[in-house]
């Protein structure tokens, strides 16, 4: 089915209304604009449906399709419009000035007009709708477009293998970001397109490892905004800021405060490359609408002098807001969020430090449908792994030990879901299956003779044990079965390490989750090789296949883009308006019974990415099935065909053809 351009704003274009005649007349960007504000609501409607404004030379006049009254009101409007501007004003040869712009000097204020139709130059800038060369030539006559455009009419799949082809000229991943930015900002579908075809190759460009540099270095690498920036000085005016985002009808929002992006640390305001990231992410592997998903930077300012130093800096320049000020910042957006956009609306929290991430979770987890990526993201994606891993390994959940390095939010998050899960298959308190998962942080093994020095979320992972300093002694003195790195510090997992692993293990799993790859805990290659080729490895950002001994081995990415996306449809399409545990674990369990056998073989323990959408598919219907379960769905009645339903639902990049 044909589709009209939606609307646009550009400053100032040339406008064309669709009309009762067959052929749209050409208006005069200003006069008309100035009719139509000049006129109630109601009659601006009907303005726009069956008036056409056509310019004479230097004069002006209205052609009304429709008589009577409503005319005489539009003719009356039209003279006092008239009366107001001077017609003769004009510069550089005989051009009118019709916006003041060339008239006045820097102080004086100009009116940036606007207009609600996308045709001509117009829509060539409209991302949303921009086809490039694939205008069609019927399209170009309706449109507009004659002469804006070469001649030739290209295939949106030739765009598509052209752009590619650049893309891959590119030797340094940022530039590659960039471009892939760029193309998102001037052609969403076919950004979409490209991203989808090419999953497996694209992704470590628009997200990890390359989107981490990219924060690094967004003040100096900005170009246009791409979500909205809520700091401090827009403090009480929260839902006035919500409401100027042109899209009305949100369905997922990412939110992150820049304090702790990826392993890099506090990036402050230029942590926005993170929401963008996942939210693309969300539309190319979830099958979101683009439309439907906002990213957000809360800017409460940053404690990196290096940043507050820099003069391409985009975002506050002070120290980080602490205590009151920043709880009452976030519960204004809080409210202000589900005032403006529902109960339904679902909210990520991203790259929050670990005391601010728990601390809102705990606080508006009864309130909103919200959760943390550490939670849903990896948590879910390492425990499907895990359980992949156990037809390899053998045995169950409970039959292994498992050691962390790290034990902030995302290590503790994934521990608790190992041990929820473990509870749900073998009916046992989870205070029980806690004590066969062991943490050690930058002070060493979480013992009970820790207790009183520990942070609240550590508490409960606190063990009788003798103190232990360091990882490779606690490895050696807990002969853990399964190691798990989230710990943000790169090379942590040395040779020594890995070496005790596969001493005690015929098959050890180690998983070097922390990102981007500089800050791995190991590489594939030193995995496999230290282990002499007996270690199951994933890790968190991608790898080459590695050769050892004539072997191929194919590491797995344990990425959080596995799960978040499918997650967030199943939460959607099933109108869910909570977040509990038993979805996570429902998602994790959809992921895992993914990997085929051939995958297996290949010592893989997630499936390739290049059936994503696919793998969406499954985990959306999983986590909505128990959404109906629980009885927190909203959309009712529900689907007999929960994935069928889930891939109907999903976005897809194909151009549309216009009227």
């Amino acid at each position: 089915m044909s589709q009209s351009p939606r609307s646009t704003v550009s400053s100032p274009p040339n406008s064309a209304l669709q009309g009762r005649r067959k052929a749209w007349e050409r208006s005069s960007p200003p006069s008309f604009s100035l009719l139509r504000h000049a006129l109630p609501l109601r009659q601006q409607q009907q303005l726009q449906r069956s008036a056409a404004a056509v310019q004479f030379g230097g004069s002006r006049r209205v052609v009304i399709a429709r008589g009577g009254r409503e005319g005489k009101a539009v003719m009356e409007n039209a003279r006092q419009v008239e009366a107001y501007m001077d017609p003769t004003a004009t510069v550089g040869g005989g051009v009118e000035d019709a916006y003041g712009e060339d008239r006045a000097t820097e102080e004086h204020l100009v009116t940036p007009w606007t207009f609600s139709v996308a045709s001509g130059y117009s829509l060539l800038r409209d991302p949303h709708h921009n086809k490039g060369l694939a205008f069609t030539e019927i399209e170009r006559d309706a449109h507009y477009l004659r002469g804006l455009l070469p001649p030739v009419v290209l295939t949106q799949e030739l765009q598509e293998k052209k752009l590619l082809h650049n893309l891959r000229k590119y030797e340094v991943p940022l530039q590659r970001y960039m471009s892939m930015m760029d193309l998102q900002e001037r052609n969403e579908r076919l950004f979409y397109k490209l991203l989808i075809d090419n999953v497996e190759e694209l992704l470590p460009v628009v997200y990890t490892p390359t989107v981490g540099e990219a924060c690094q270095k967004y003040g100096s690498i900005f170009r246009r905004p791409q979500g909205l920036y809520i700091s401090l000085k827009e403090k009480g005016k929260i839902l006035e800021v919500l409401k100027n985002w042109p899209e009305k009808t949100i369905q997922v929002i990412v939110v992150t405060d820049g304090e702790r992006i990826l392993g890099l640390g506090d990036l402050g305001c230029q942590g926005m490359g993170i929401p963008v990231g996942k939210l693309a992410l969300y539309t190319a592997l979830g099958g979101l609408r683009p439309s439907a998903c906002l990213p957000i930077t809360i800017d409460v300012g940053t404690n990196n002098e290096q940043l507050l130093n820099d003069d391409f800096y985009i975002g506050l320049r002070q120290k980080r807001a602490r205590g009151q000020e920043y709880e009452d910042l976030l519960h204004e957006f809080m409210c202000a969020v589900k005032q403006q956009y529902g109960e339904k609306v679902l909210i990520q929290f991203e790259d929050f430090a670990n005391h601010n991430a728990f601390d809102l979770l705990a606080k508006y987890s009864k309130t909103h449908l919200i959760f943390k990526s550490g939670e849903v993201g990896t948590a879910s994606v390492v425990l499907a792994g895990l359980v992949a891993a156990l037809k390899l390994v053998g045995g169950t959940l409970a039959d292994h030990t498992y050691l962390f390095l790290g034990a902030g939010e995302a290590g503790t998050g994934i521990a608790e879901l190992i041990a929820l899960e473990m509870s749900r298959q073998m009916g046992t308190p989870i205070e029980n299956n806690r004590e066969k998962i062991w943490l050690v942080d930058s002070k060493g093994l979480i013992v009970s003779s820790r207790m009183e020095s520990l942070q609240h979320f550590k508490k409960p992972w606190a063990h009788d044990h003798e103190p232990v300093n360091n990882l490779l002694d606690a490895v050696k003195a807990i002969k853990p079965t399964v190691l798990i790195g989230t710990s943000g510090v790169g090379k942590t997992f040395t040779q020594d390490v890995v070496e005790a692993m596969a001493s005690f293990n015929e098959k050890p799993v180690i998983l070097a989750l922390s990102n981007p790859t500089t800050q791995s805990e190991c590489t594939a290659e030193e995995t496999y090789t230290w282990s002499k080729g007996c270690a199951i490895f994933a890790s968190g950002s991608p790898f080459d296949p590695v050769e050892y001994e004539g072997k191929i081995f194919v590491p797995g990415q344990a990425n959080n883009a596995y799960i978040f996306p499918g997650f967030g449809l199943g939460l959607v399409i099933s109108g869910a308006i909570r977040v509990h545990d038993e979805m996570l674990l429902a998602a994790s369990e959809a992921l895992a019974q993914q990997v085929t056998q051939e995958n297996f073989d290949k010592g893989l323990i997630y499936p390739p990415f290049k059936n994503i959408r696919k793998i969406s598919a499954h985990i959306a219907a999983n986590v909505a099935a128990k959404v109906y379960e629980l009885g927190l769905a909203t959309r009712l009645p529900r689907p007999d065909n929960l994935v069928k339903y889930a891939e109907s639902c999903m976005y897809t990049p194909a151009y549309r053809n216009y009227r």
